[in-house]
């Protein structure tokens, strides 16, 4: 995960998060989070290398919509940055270890 955008991180997560989410419902997430407009030439290419990295599976739900869901890969990326992080941040006091 060390080599993703932190763009690229916030689609894993999202994706985690969500249950098939197709693009729409993905765009309108971090667009709630980032508090401004995700245009559709910055998510899909994005969307794109994480499939092609193989942590995200692209789906087709009809002709005009692809669904997105996390690979065991992805689930294990996400897992290690968790422990990763945990190295440097108490999540239970919210504040960095001593």
């Amino acid at each position: 995960m060390y080599d993703l955008t932190g763009f690229q991180r916030d689609l894993l997560y999202v994706i985690a998060g969500l249950d098939e989410p197709h693009g729409l419902a993905i765009k309108e997430e971090l667009e709630d989070y980032y508090e401004k407009e995700i245009h559709h030439g910055r998510l899909y290419p994005n969307l794109d290398t994480l499939v092609e990295k193989g942590l995200v599976e692209k789906g087709q739900r009809d002709r005009r919509t692809n669904y997105y869901t996390l690979t065991r890969r992805g689930r294990r990326e996400i897992e290690a940055r968790k422990d990763w992080e945990g190295n440097y941040i108490d999540i239970e006091y919210s504040g960095v270890r001593a």
